[in-house]
């Protein structure tokens, strides 16, 4: 694999998003048609289907009622899940 040079097209691409600002980066996102809160929404409610509201809170940082409901609005809640795991596990 060849190594970019300090003048190649990578080099300068990945030398300008580490001086873009947040601001700056969302300019460039929504004129390439990308809505950032929709985007925002729809990779935590997809998180939110995965992954168990304790879990959800630790790795996002958020408060664990915050996860919770987040859980419930995106039709992930766990506590039905759990309580299956326990009845399989209780037959054997």
């Amino acid at each position: 694999m060849r190594t970019p040079t300090p003048h190649s097209p990578v080099t300068r691409s990945v030398a300008t998003l580490k001086t873009l600002s947040a601001w700056a980066m969302g300019e460039r996102l929504r004129k390439l048609g990308i809505r950032l809160a929709e985007a925002r929404s729809t990779a935590l409610f997809q998180l939110a289907t995965e992954l168990p509201a304790a879990v959800l809170a630790r790795t996002l940082g958020i408060d664990i009622t915050v996860a919770v409901k987040w859980q419930r609005a995106a039709a992930g809640d766990w506590a039905a899940y759990a309580a299956d795991v326990s009845r399989r596990n209780s037959k054997n």
